[in-house]
């Protein structure tokens, strides 16, 4: 249920938008025209590997970095020319950045504090921003003496006792165990729905953003390049590169045999002919890598002639609680097809497989994979 409280209200629905950004550090380019457009009271996550532009995006919006070109506008008013303690911007890293000779009260209060607020409100909001988090009866507490979780919840109370316009979160989870990582991340979502604050989640895992975000903007080498709901990105992923990087992918090269409806039926050099629905546009005779994710393939007997079935080896199945991943070789190429745990594993040796009933893999021109 949504929060009525004045605070609540006041942090519920900004919108957030980053116009052509672009930031050099020398010759050297680290966002290269960015525009993505943050909608009241979502979630944003910024996905990709190290060095992609993703904190450095963030940190433009925060105001720690000018752009060399573009805008950042909130509610549709640019905040460019303001210092970062003028943007209304709360701000949870990765290292809590907590002072530790301030107790979690005086840590939360010091963003109050600094707006020079009433000590009546500043005591007021500092006690509703870590009821928020589950930590009213830490407030006495210097960090050495907090966990990492209970810390970073700390963090997020300072993050929030200012009312924030933008929630900006920096590999907030990074520095925690994964089983804490995981109640965290259940946290600050239900926080973040319950004061409607649009959010921005920089993070290179890939669980983390499409557990957490409404859309994730997928980063490689400074652009955006794709955003999308997590399902969307994951399901029909616009690039080889995300088809790559967020989850797993079997990448299997093959050519255009023929048109068959709205998609194409693709002859795979591993040895079998499969329908491909497709809303790219291929010629006939065009070299195409299918990308099929694990679960997007079966198990087939060895034994079973199946024209849309390619022979492989089962090498190894390795259960993991309810399914099971098997890892096989057809030739040169290397597969991973993850199933549901059916009893024992079968055992290592000939099998074939096939893309499963229903899957719709992405299909990509080989030129973009060079």
């Amino acid at each position: 249920m949504a929060d009525a409280s004045p605070a609540a209200a006041a942090m519920r629905g900004h919108q957030l938008d980053i116009d052509g950004v672009h930031v050099r550090y020398g010759s050297s380019t680290a966002v290269d025209g960015v525009s993505l457009a943050v909608k009241p009271g979502e979630i944003l996550a910024l996905l990709g590997p190290s060095g992609c532009g993703k904190t450095t995006l963030l940190r433009t919006v925060a105001g720690f970095i000018r752009p060399n070109a573009g805008r950042v506008t909130v509610d549709g008013r640019p905040i460019d020319h303001l210092p970062p303690g003028k943007r209304g911007v709360g701000i949870v890293f990765q290292s809590y950045a907590l002072f530790p000779h301030m107790s979690a009260a005086e840590n939360v209060a010091y963003g109050l504090e600094a707006r020079r607020l009433p000590k009546a409100e500043i005591i007021r909001k500092v006690e509703a921003a870590l009821a928020a988090v589950r930590m009213e009866t830490f407030g006495d507490r210097r960090p050495r003496n907090l966990s990492g979780g209970q810390q970073q919840r700390v963090a997020l109370a300072r993050a929030l006792a200012i009312e924030p316009s933008i929630l900006l979160l920096d590999e907030p989870f990074a520095a925690l165990d994964r089983a804490l990582r995981l109640d965290l991340q259940l946290e600050i979502k239900r926080i973040q729905r319950r004061f409607g604050v649009t959010a921005v989640l920089v993070t290179h895992d890939q669980d983390e953003a499409m557990s957490m975000a409404d859309r994730m903007a997928v980063m490689r080498a400074g652009r955006v390049e794709q955003v999308a709901a997590p399902t969307e990105v994951y399901d029909r992923p616009a690039t080889p590169f995300v088809a790559g990087f967020v989850g797993t992918t079997n990448a299997l090269h093959g050519r255009v045999e023929e048109r068959d409806g709205t998609g194409y039926r693709v002859r795979l050099d591993v040895g079998a002919t499969v329908p491909v629905g497709s809303p790219r546009g291929f010629a006939v005779g065009d070299r195409v890598v299918l990308c099929a994710r694990p679960e997007q393939l079966a198990l087939r007997d060895a034994a079973v002639a199946d024209p849309a079935a390619w022979p492989a080896r089962l090498r190894l199945s390795l259960p993991l609680g309810p399914s099971v991943v098997h890892d096989l070789e057809s030739g040169a190429t290397e597969m991973k097809l993850h199933e549901a745990r059916r009893g024992a594993p079968p055992a290592p040796g000939p099998v074939r497989v096939a893309l499963a009933a229903g899957a719709r893999p992405a299909l990509f021109s080989a030129g973009e994979f060079a």
